[in-house]
């Protein structure tokens, strides 16, 4: 057995100290660390943040260890027992790397633990200490890990049974807020690090019906036998990642509900479908999955053209589950319908790049987005969950309600996540086919086209109307609002100082003909000061008027006429026009 042990050392300092002992090296054993994580698609080079490296023999004597590359190692003239240690500094609050500081401790085994070559399928044992002193001695441990004489959620020996499930397991520490609730007979855990005045009562009895309402679409068992949402509570922050037992979050403050809080914010929903999405992972990814993911290559990019699914499906059935758990109403759903499609109507990058390119091209354009984002590239995520939608009311529409896309997972679940055989690129599109009993190549041509999909005529078939409007002010994410701007800067802003700083700039829109560019910052509108609301004060103008515009790029000065237009129809508003048809689908 390979034995890892793992200690924070110095908090302050960032640092956590890695030990593996290894009874068993072959010679020139080789070591390596991922350079990017499961569910997250960048290569991250986890590598750079290792300090100190060595190797020492049986008798405590050192043994020369090579550098091979960025993230490897070996061994030279080593006998079979090895112990080999090194620092990792931990200073990324995310839910991607490491963190540790005087509050707690959080890492992923893909950022700490580096794999012993040629020995991946043994199991290992992994130590975890607590860090020195009297600060720390409240502190706990919160993991998915089989436990291997620890206490459940205390510092000790935890085991897995490959390094690919090791580092499927991430490790939150500190003091956190435990609270627990069963779905379908499995015990759920959550667990909140960071202060907070959450209702854990009413989180709990949301998730467990969300977590019912998926379990019980792929047969009624959970393919785990305990469950763990990690979260980070922190004062802004969002994201998630899924892993085969448990998900890590990162949620603000505001996003979850207190006692005295009875309304239900847009932060809240915001986090459960958060958390909606990362358990539906835990079919849709986790276990099935594409071929080219079987098993993952964690050394360099690992391509597939298929995120459109693994992505898009669950987005699109994170807000759905969401709804069909009673955790929203059909109206509330349908404005979380309009807001994510909202997101892609936005972009100009939708008629740039189709589904399958977005998909292919994670690693260096969605995962690396710049100011020119809107307009260069499509989100998997939100136009995958649009391509969803298509599948789902297409199956429902041709088929009479017989079938849906929920039949398409049940099936993928079936062949390929109950064996662990990878999808092929074609495997979605064949079991549609099936169901349909026709061929569905005009349907998955979508995948390699930049047009619009055709969903207000599907969507109007199920008794809901789709209508794009103008955006009612520079927040608006899209659903129903009673008012809307009639000119459009066409740009995104923030205010900074004496006026706002553009982020972003729409090709084709007003700002983009004047030529102010995203950095930039606009101080003065027709001889004014630019207004934190910057789309109001250009209310006063309306389309078609021309003013001159002052703004600083960099320490220069410049100025330009601005033409207003006339605010684009790019806000989508879904609503419910037949509710007798509607039940077809919602």
């Amino acid at each position: 057995m390979i034995q890892y042990q793992i200690q924070p050392i110095d908090p302050q300092a960032h640092l956590f100290a890695v030990e593996i002992q290894l009874t068993e090296a072959a010679p020139g054993q080789q070591f390596t660390l991922p350079a990017w994580l499961p569910g997250s698609y960048m290569v991250r080079d986890f590598a750079r943040h290792i300090i100190g490296i060595h190797a020492l023999d049986s008798q405590g004597q050192p043994v020369e260890l090579e550098q091979l590359d960025k993230q490897s190692w070996a061994l030279v003239n080593n006998g079979a027992e090895v112990t080999l240690r090194y620092q990792v500094y931990a200073w990324d609050l995310s839910v991607r790397g490491a963190h540790l500081d005087q509050t707690h401790g959080f890492f992923n085994g893909s950022a700490t633990f580096l794999a012993v070559v040629g020995q991946e399928d043994k199991s290992v044992s992994v130590q975890i200490l607590a860090p020195e002193g009297s600060d720390y001695q409240q502190w706990r441990v919160a993991t998915a890990m089989q436990e291997d004489g620890a206490q459940r959620y205390e510092f000790g020996r935890y085991r897995a049974d490959s390094y690919d499930e090791l580092i499927d397991h991430p490790v939150e520490m500190g003091t956190f807020t435990l609270a627990q609730f069963e779905a379908a007979g499995v015990p759920h855990d959550l667990v909140l690090t960071g202060r907070h005045l959450a209702d854990t009562d009413r989180i709990c009895a949301d998730l467990k019906k969300i977590c019912e309402a998926q379990i019980a679409l792929f047969g009624g068992k959970a393919p785990f036998d305990r469950y763990l949402f990690m979260t980070q509570v922190v004062g802004e922050g969002f994201g998630g990642l899924e892993h085969r037992a448990s998900t890590a979050l990162v949620c603000g403050r505001g996003d979850l509900p207190s006692v005295t809080e009875p309304e239900q914010s847009d932060g809240y929903r915001t986090f459960l479908s958060l958390c909606s999405h990362e358990y539906f992972h835990n079919w849709n990814v986790k276990r099935i999955k594409p071929a080219t993911f079987v098993p993952y290559d964690l050394s360099q990019e690992s391509y597939t053209r298929q995120l459109w699914a693994y992505e898009g499906i669950t987005s699109y059935y994170d807000d759905l589950f969401v709804y069909r758990a009673g955790c929203v109403d059909k109206a509330t759903y349908l404005d979380m319908l309009s807001q994510g499609m909202t997101r892609v109507t936005r972009g100009q990058g939708r008629f740039k790049q189709s589904l399958r390119d977005s998909s292919f091209n994670a690693w260096t354009k969605f995962y690396k987005q710049d100011e020119n984002a809107q307009n260069a590239i499509v989100s998997y995520y939100t136009k995958g969950a649009m391509f969803a939608l298509l599948l789902d009311l297409t199956l429902r529409h041709e088929t009479q309600g017989r079938y849906s896309l929920d039949d398409v997972m049940q099936r993928l679940w079936q062949d390929h996540g109950q064996t662990g055989v990878g999808t092929a690129e074609d495997s979605h599109q064949r079991i549609v086919a099936e169901l349909l009993g026709r061929d569905a190549s005009d349907l998955f041509a979508y995948l390699d086209s930049t047009e619009d999909l055709p969903l207000a005529q599907l969507l109007e078939g199920f008794g809901v109307e789709l209508k794009l409007r103008a955006a009612a002010s520079g927040s608006d994410k899209g659903g129903r609002s009673k008012q809307v701007l009639s000119a459009s800067l066409g740009a995104r802003v923030q205010a900074e100082g004496l006026g706002v700083k553009v982020l972003a700039v729409s090709e084709g829109g007003s700002a983009h003909r004047a030529g102010i560019a995203a950095g930039d910052r606009l101080i003065a509108l027709d001889g004014l000061q630019c207004q934190a609301d910057v789309h109001k004060q250009l209310e006063r103008y309306g389309p078609g008027a021309t003013l001159t515009a002052h703004w600083f790029r960099r320490d220069e000065l410049m100025s330009a006429t601005l033409a207003l237009q006339a605010a684009p129809a790019d806000t989508v508003v879904i609503t419910e026009i037949d509710s007798e048809k509607s039940q077809r689908w919602l």
